[in-house]
């Protein structure tokens, strides 16, 4: 028994001419196709898309919010560097204990932290102070400094360097510090037993009250330091006095006027005022009369 196939029970893809037949129709003439595998149609949707553009929206206020971190914290820190006062106090007392800590110079006399001595000065008082200790065995160390905060003068700062300097009896005893702070205008001198016992008490004094404030307020420091010197190794030496600067008078002069100036001046100046208002009122009356008179 044989049975016919009719070509049109053949898939489309076994029968191609039906398939084309098919084509050629219009959409709403063309069958459905009876396979399961093309019964629903295939959808793809985009998501990839929509999340990118949902991404911006959400990074703008994380991005927003970081920034506003960022300048949170640079303002944090302009306004430590500027209202800090360790920062602004820092490099006063750093050079403060450096010269404590760095003890006595070996190669000089000096230690001219406020760097205002010139190098004919440290050159002077090397030489002048080699031959004191060389000829009496006494050693003087000069110190500037521009500031002091760990102490609240000179003396107690001359004395804490001594101390530190030199910290026994024998070492100290023979020894001299002169101190200098520039910013206040002031110095001091200490030294061990034997010292001051060879400088005096009336020159140690004079030095602190006439050499060095009187110098420095005139900011003339060399000289303010050379001449310091000079009277302590006379002094050791047993030689005169050579005397400290002259105190100037600043006194300025008053620029208020005196009585008796305010009321000589209040006589011309009411004199003046009076011939002005006569002119005043004497031109202009005048000057109607004699118009009035022509008519």
């Amino acid at each position: 028994m044989e049975t016919i196939l009719s070509s049109h029970s053949l898939h489309p893809i076994l029968n191609p001419k039906a398939s084309i037949s098919k084509n050629l129709l219009l959409p709403s003439q063309q069958p459905r196709p009876a396979s399961l595998f093309l019964s629903k149609p295939i959808t793809c949707t985009p998501k990839k898309p929509t999340s990118q553009l949902v991404k911006p929206s959400l990074a703008e206020p994380r991005n927003w919010f970081v920034h506003a971190q960022q300048g949170l914290a640079a303002l944090a820190i302009s306004l430590a560097l500027n209202f800090s006062p360790v920062l602004y106090t820092g490099n006063a007392i750093a050079s403060e204990f450096d010269v404590i800590n760095e003890g006595p110079p070996k190669e000089s006399y000096v230690v001219d932290d406020a760097n205002v001595l010139s190098r004919v000065t440290k050159s002077d008082l090397k030489r002048l102070l080699s031959d004191l200790e060389s000829r009496k065995n006494f050693h003087i160390n000069f110190i500037t400094v521009r500031k002091l905060t760990s102490k609240a003068d000179a003396f107690e700062y001359a004395d804490q360097v001594l101390e530190r300097w030199y910290p026994t009896l024998e070492e100290g005893s023979n020894k001299g510090i002169v101190v200098l702070v520039t910013s206040q205008k002031e110095g001091a001198v200490t030294g061990g037993p034997a010292f001051v016992q060879a400088v005096g008490e009336n020159i140690l004094d004079a030095t602190v009250t006439e050499n060095l404030p009187v110098l420095a307020t005139e900011e003339k420091y060399n000289e303010a330091v050379y001449s310091s010197a000079k009277r302590l190794v006379a002094a050791i030496d047993g030689l005169p006095d050579p005397g400290g600067p002259q105190v100037k008078d600043n006194k300025r002069e008053s620029n208020f006027k005196s009585r008796e100036e305010t009321e000589e001046k209040r006589g011309q100046f009411s004199l003046v005022v009076g011939g002005l208002l006569v002119i005043a009122f004497v031109v202009p009356m005048a000057q109607y009369y004699a118009y009035v008179s022509k008519k």
